[in-house]
């Protein structure tokens, strides 16, 4: 967990914990991009790593995917305990902001997040790994797989874990995530192989379960989220608002001019969490 500036409990100054994307960070420049608006808008902010992430070694053979919305749903309760007059919100992006609105959807009407914000999410983990296994959108999975290879061989340095996972070396275990989550993902974390963990692990039939103020942000053009993937309004709670764009790729969502762009979300966002406050001071 990263605070940029000590924790308080008050009413007045709201808590937003951030959930980064698959093998991200608070270094990660969405995260920062956000945070730092967040905080000129009078909120304070939490930054949960996924374990593993943000350079403290995850000294478990599981790791996180997808679906894991036991570690922010534990994250957001240890808040609560510690900051009880202090209103908690959500934000997640990509792999986080599925994995928040599962849990959204889980929780219903007990969740203890008072808003929350999902960015470029995959929610249909089916036609998402389809999706990225194609065109142009391969050069981003080789990258992404590199980066999970990488923190596995790390991992493998531990004789006991390594004995407890497939051989990170085979290399025709990275050709395509649907073979990554097969052998590494679904086994290591309970599932009975990847088709399994793509259904309990996507959100998508969940949204409709959800019962806080909640917005969905994707682009039609997402590289990784085909548009099959994007819930259409019927599919959602009444609870959640839907904002889709023609543009803006994954997590990219660029304005203004070549000459003077500006990310639109670090605005978004934060007006959507102080319309769902009633904040409207900071607007």
């Amino acid at each position: 967990m990263h605070y940029p500036r000590p924790l308080v409990d008050d009413p007045d100054l709201p808590l937003v914990l951030i959930l980064h994307g698959l093998e991200g960070s608070v270094a990660s420049p969405y995260v920062q991009g956000l945070m730092q608006s967040l905080l000129e808008r009078h909120f304070q902010v939490a930054v949960m790593h996924f374990r593993g992430c943000g350079g403290i070694p995850n000294r478990l053979p599981r790791a996180y995917h997808s679906g894991d919305s036991e570690d922010p749903r534990w994250m957001v309760e240890q808040l609560r305990g510690q900051l009880p007059s202090t209103p908690i919100l959500v934000v997640g992006y990509s792999l986080g902001g599925n994995v928040l609105l599962k849990m959204l959807g889980e929780d219903g009407s007990c969740s203890p997040v008072v808003a929350a914000v999902a960015v470029s999410s995959p929610m249909d983990l089916h036609a998402c790994s389809r999706r990225i296994n194609t065109g142009l959108s391969k050069l981003y999975q080789r990258h992404l797989l590199g980066c999970l290879r990488l923190t596995l061989k790390q991992k493998a340095e531990d004789p006991c874990i390594a004995a407890a996972m497939p051989d990170v070396d085979d290399v025709t275990y990275f050709v395509n995530f649907r073979r990554f989550d097969n052998i590494f993902t679904a086994p290591l974390h309970g599932f009975r192989d990847v088709d399994d963990y793509y259904t309990r692990a996507s959100s998508k039939g969940l949204l409709k379960e959800i019962r806080v103020p909640t917005m969905i942000i994707n682009a039609i053009d997402d590289p990784f989220v085909c548009p099959s993937a994007i819930p259409a309004q019927n599919e959602v709670s009444a609870m959640v608002s839907l904002e889709i764009s023609a543009r803006g790729g994954h997590v990219g969502f660029v304005g203004g001019t070549v000459w003077n762009p500006y990310y639109w979300l670090e605005q978004k966002i934060p007006t959507f969490l102080d319309s769902a406050l009633g904040r409207n001071r900071y607007r």
